[in-house]
């Protein structure tokens, strides 16, 4: 059976969600005949990069394009879509990132391409090409025959030579927000007749932190997990989550400085099988989520939490100081990485609490 991601890629930019920034540019520039040789598609891990690529491709190339989007379905679209078609080569600089690679590409750009206009060249994970290979690389992207078309890939742009850079034209991917990963999480769950609420949506998005790739991903183990019927209870389990009633709870025992209730309240976690190390990155997100309906006006517009549950937030970050909130983030995330590769989390994450408590007044109960 097909992965959600899979299934569910965007064949046209109208379908891609969260980049309306770069595919309405790419759309104007095709409708206009404006097309560069080079791009720099640059951004998080699966935000979309490789996705509009192709896409892109097959657009320039498109005999009936559709506002700038390819129709998918002319001979150029069709040919285009073919895994073994020659017109359209990715190459992942991970793992051919030598000069001879570059030399290899340099050599066969010369060829014009079977039957559509431009040839079109993919590199993904850029910034792991070798210093040769990048300088080898600037000569082609100085002067690149008329009929072929760069597309770079990289999540990490700064590892990437300023030469290389001033000769792509670039586009910068964003974090999907958590509201639109909601919708889209709607629309694939209805076509597959998939049963959710909408807590368990929010917690999904949450957890995809802005890829789309990686919230299908997720959504796609939950589905099979739940046979169909996604509940907001199995969601927390199998992302190892923390529920919000005992977060909540959690730092009411912190506001309290009560040390024995906190303890307490771990070895619950621990016993049931929860992950502490993914317990303490939540620790770091709710102790920002209060300091946000603490601090800002629009608090819940930037939380998107419903109102019941919003009230509860607001009246608990009331009860805080803000300085207690600010250190509560900086203690648990700043040893978020050190509980990854500890041989003890329990005991790490009981010392970052008492941290997390110091030069306070304690109930010791």
């Amino acid at each position: 059976m097909e992965s959600l991601y899979r299934k569910y890629r965007p064949r046209t930019f109208d379908e891609v969600i969260g980049q309306e920034h770069i595919t309405h540019t790419l759309q104007n520039q095709i409708q206009n005949n404006h097309i560069g040789h080079a791009y720099l598609f640059t951004g998080t891990r699966g935000t979309g990069k490789t996705s509009v690529a192709k896409i892109f491709a097959r657009a320039v190339n498109c005999l009936s394009p559709k506002n700038g989007s390819p129709c998918n379905e002319c001979e150029s679209c069709k040919l285009l879509q073919k895994e073994s078609d020659i017109n359209v080569i990715e190459m992942d600089a991970a793992s051919n990132n030598t000069v001879d690679d570059v030399r290899e590409i340099r050599e066969k750009v010369k060829f014009t391409p079977v039957g559509v206009k431009y040839k079109v060249y993919i590199i993904d994970e850029v910034h792991m090409l070798s210093t040769p290979a990048f300088n080898a690389l600037l000569k082609t992207l100085e002067e690149p025959p008329e009929h072929i078309i760069f597309i770079l890939a990289t999540t990490e742009v700064h590892k990437l030579p300023q030469t290389i850079l001033s000769r792509c034209v670039r586009f910068d991917f964003h974090l999907v927000p958590v509201n639109t990963l909601v919708k889209h999480l709607k629309m694939v769950f209805d076509k597959e007749n998939i049963s959710y609420d909408e807590e368990s949506l929010k917690l999904i998005a949450t957890a995809g932190e802005g890829s789309v790739r990686d919230t299908l991903s997720i959504a796609d183990s939950i589905a099979a997990y739940c046979q169909g019927k996604i509940t907001k209870e199995d969601t927390l389990s199998i992302l190892g989550m923390t529920d919000f009633e005992l977060m909540l709870d959690f730092f009411e025992k912190l506001r309290e400085k009560e040390i024995g209730g906190i303890l307490s309240l771990i070895d619950k976690i621990e016993k049931e099988g929860k992950n502490l190390a993914v317990f303490a990155k939540d620790i770091s997100k709710h102790a920002r989520d209060l300091l946000i309906a603490k601090s800002c006006d629009d608090s819940n517009e930037i939380l998107n939490l419903p109102d019941d549950i919003y009230a509860r937030y607001k009246a608990q970050a009331d009860a805080f100081d803000q300085k207690d909130l600010i250190r509560y983030m900086q203690v648990f995330s700043g040893a978020e990485n050190e509980l990854r590769y500890t041989l003890s989390v329990r005991l790490l994450l009981e010392t970052t609490c008492l941290t997390a408590l110091s030069g306070e007044d304690v109930k010791k109960n």
